[in-house]
């Protein structure tokens, strides 16, 4: 049969809406399934480390309600830039997140990085967890407050260990300049993870560390290494008689907001999914005490836009105070 012009154009937009039709509603079919396999959960630091301990406590339950299970793969190296590298270049289909926090925004400001939170799809907020200054036992300051007085009577520059461009890097210089701190009279010494402060706290070969009860909670415990203050509002219920910074007489909240990103890209539906199971695990009761009575963390869960917004927030924040203490 012969077609016009006229004819065959109309027959192709007919095919093309067709196609494009079907092939709606096969994304549509795929997303209604959505996981269909297991699925890898990227964490930028090494193991032991709170982002590592309390983001897999909450993916242990959240993939009881996704019906598949998560792999989660540390993959540290360059303060979290690696790992959070690989999730970005990962398929934008749900299958590859990335569980991080300030750290991404912070290598971003540094210079380090030629990516932000921006180029993430939000996913949702998990827990805000409060930092903790700490020291090694029998050292002479037992309170953050008598770190000053420390380095006015040293004979030398107390060692304070940080992960460089990290948020205990921050943490440390936003507690100099509280205090009044020349970066001169101290000396940071640059570690690659957590775990690596901890061993040279316990080997008393550093003065102090930012660490956190998912890190430390159990050398708390046995006394084996001791928290100055608690960077938090108000006291931990796992730390009640460990003063606040705000108690001591210095200024300064902070914490590390934990949360959940895949690769720019990822369809509404899958995002929702997978903030859904989120939802759910953060609704168990035995994973809301952990949260707040061993990790030491703030439940604060925020879901794709509303997390978003969050980030965006707290990045403005982040501009114009990492600029001010010299975070480069």
């Amino acid at each position: 049969m012969a077609y016009s012009c006229r004819e065959r154009a109309r027959y192709c937009f007919k095919i093309g809406v067709l196609s494009s039709f079907l092939l709606m509603m096969a994304l549509a079919v795929a997303d209604d399934h959505y996981p269909q396999r297991e699925i890898t959960l990227v964490i930028p630091f090494g193991e032991g480390g709170a982002t590592d301990v309390l983001i897999r406590d909450i993916f242990e339950t959240a993939q009881t309600y996704l019906g598949q299970s998560v792999h989660v793969v540390n993959m540290p190296g360059r303060g979290a830039i690696r790992g959070s590298q690989y999730v970005r270049n990962a398929a934008p289909d749900g299958y590859t997140l990335l569980g991080s926090h300030q750290t991404i925004d912070l290598s971003y400001l540094a210079g380090l990085a030629s990516f932000s939170h921006a180029d993430f799809a939000p996913v949702s907020l998990l827990a805000r967890t409060v930092n903790i200054p700490a020291t090694y036992a029998g050292h002479v300051v037992q309170q953050a407050s008598d770190i000053e007085a420390l380095i006015h009577t040293s004979s030398k520059p107390p060692m304070f260990g940080v992960i460089a461009n990290s948020t205990d890097h921050l943490f440390w210089l936003q507690f100099f300049e509280k205090t009044g701190i020349s970066l001169s009279d101290v000396q940071l010494v640059r570690f690659p993870d957590t775990a690596s402060q901890v061993e040279a706290l316990l080997a008393q070969e550093i003065d102090f560390a930012m660490l956190n009860l998912p890190s430390a909670g159990s050398l708390f415990a046995s006394d084996a290494l001791v928290p100055l203050a608690v960077a938090g509002s108000e006291r931990l219920p796992g730390l009640p008689d460990v003063l606040t910074l705000r108690e001591q007489g210095i200024d300064l909240v902070h914490t590390t907001d934990r949360g959940i990103f895949a690769p720019a890209g990822t369809p509404p539906q899958t995002l929702a999914i997978l903030a859904d199971a989120l939802a759910y695990a953060l609704a168990s009761p035995p994973v809301r005490y952990r949260i707040i009575h061993e990790y030491g963390s703030l439940i604060d869960y925020r879901m794709l836009s509303d997390y978003g917004s969050y980030l965006d927030e707290q990045f403005h924040e982040l501009v114009p105070l990492t600029e001010r203490v010299h975070f480069k």
